[in-house]
């Protein structure tokens, strides 16, 4: 189990230093920025979203590891979806991080977030791209908050 706890931490901080999909996309559909008062953790999402999926994704920001960690592998994992799925996803991810269970199965890489449960105060650092998703998905304006 260790092994595997190094391996995710290792993910993490891959992800941190090298996170994939950063940076605004020029043209997009969507947008919306994200803030964690807790920690101040800002992140912004750029999305393209063609008939009814998420064609690309990209987010600018700051935050801590598990923040942009987080991000990093969303929008991975997003890129490609219908927002319906995407929707879902947010679902089974908010659920993974606050019990450390959730249905692995459709989480693909996401599942290096497991631990977070472990650490309240960091489920609003991993939660925050999700907010904020969830808000630009759903076309509002406001800055997703994770209190």
């Amino acid at each position: 189990m260790d092994d595997l706890r190094e391996l995710y931490q290792e993910v993490i901080l891959d992800h941190n230093q090298n996170p994939q999909n950063f940076g605004r996309l020029e043209s997009h559909t969507h947008s919306g920025d994200g803030y964690n008062p807790l920690c101040g953790d800002k992140l912004s999402l750029t999305l393209e979203v063609e008939n009814d999926e998420v064609k690309d994704i990209h987010f600018d920001g700051s935050g801590c590891a598990i923040s942009k960690a987080s991000a990093s592998i969303m929008t991975t994992v997003i890129k490609g979806k219908t927002v319906s799925e995407a929707e879902s996803l947010f679902d089974s991810f908010r659920e993974l991080v606050t019990t450390g269970k959730s249905n692995r199965n459709n989480l693909g890489k996401l599942v290096v977030m497991a631990g977070v449960h472990k650490y309240p105060v960091r489920v609003k650092c991993a939660t925050l791209a999700w907010h904020t998703l969830k808000n630009c998905l759903s076309g509002s304006s406001e800055v997703a908050k994770t209190e």
